[in-house]
């Protein structure tokens, strides 16, 4: 089997070009001098950092698999409108988006704690073993071998009946298109924007995700796809705050509801016959 073809450098000067920008005019907005870039787009940088890759990814909002593999000028303007949207590739992972982890003495990997104070770094540093080893880190026997996980703690009280101040166990989402509808998760987003703990659904077609409060009392949202740094899927939660009793109208729609259930049995099992 060949060598894979990189279009690396072709593919950075292509994407520049399209956006009618010089070197130094990209350097700036990518915090990097013109030199770099004239050696990256000339093809003297045979080997980008991981750096550079996830910089360039997100500036051009392009899967790294993209950027690295596929020959973009051979594209039509509607494919790289799709990619630049929120593409398959971008919601798949394939930009290869880097995530740190730090392990035990065993060589298990450690559930690492992102207490309030750590957000602001977090944002910069989540690809960042040195910054990872910064945050608290434990194991849980209960917690499954398989998978990434993370604890955040909830502030405010949009994620009611799950009580403010509760730790969110989660699991690392790599494959976005996998999340069903309503699915709590964490997201982290760009820029200033807090981390939310929300109901997540992902439409593939307008590249954004609409994010649900639990507590109906605030609105839901959508945010572009490309605002969206990580997504950790929801495993449990652990607070010091008791689950208040059932209130009287709480259990009766819980019988209204186990009613509605039997009956759409009932409905199923007689339209077998």
């Amino acid at each position: 089997m060949g060598a894979q073809e990189i279009f690396w450098s072709v593919n950075i000067k292509f994407l520049r070009l399209r956006q009618k920008l010089s070197q130094e005019a990209l350097a700036e907005k990518l915090g990097i001098s013109r030199v770099k870039l004239n050696a990256i787009e000339s093809g003297r940088t045979a080997n980008p950092t991981v750096d550079d890759l996830i910089n360039f990814s997100e500036y051009f909002r392009m899967s790294i698999d993209s950027l690295l593999k596929m020959e973009l000028s051979k594209l039509s303007d509607q494919k790289l409108k799709d990619l630049e949207e929120g593409s398959e590739l971008f919601m798949k992972g394939s930009q290869i988006r880097v995530l740190a982890i730090t392990v035990d003495k065993e060589d298990k990997e450690n559930i690492e704690y992102v207490p309030v104070q750590a957000r602001a770094g977090y944002r910069s540093g989540y690809a960042d073993p040195e910054f990872l080893a910064t945050l608290p880190r434990f194991n849980l026997p209960t917690v499954p071998k398989n998978g990434t996980f993370r604890m955040f703690p909830t502030v405010g009280d949009s994620m009611l009946p799950v009580p403010e101040g509760a730790d969110i166990i989660t699991r690392y989402v790599q494959d976005w298109t996998t999340v069903k509808p309503e699915t709590p998760c964490i997201v982290i987003l760009k820029g200033d924007q807090d981390f939310v703990f929300k109901q997540v659904t992902i439409n593939q077609s307008s590249g954004t995700m609409l994010l649900q409060s639990f507590n109906k009392q605030y609105f839901a949202y959508t945010v572009p796809i490309g605002e969206v740094i990580e997504l950790w899927e929801y495993y449990s939660f652990h607070s010091k705050a008791l689950p208040e009793p059932q209130t009287d109208m709480q259990q009766l729609m819980r019988m209204l509801q186990e009613m509605q259930n039997e009956l759409k049995e009932l409905k199923k099992r007689s339209s077998y016959k």
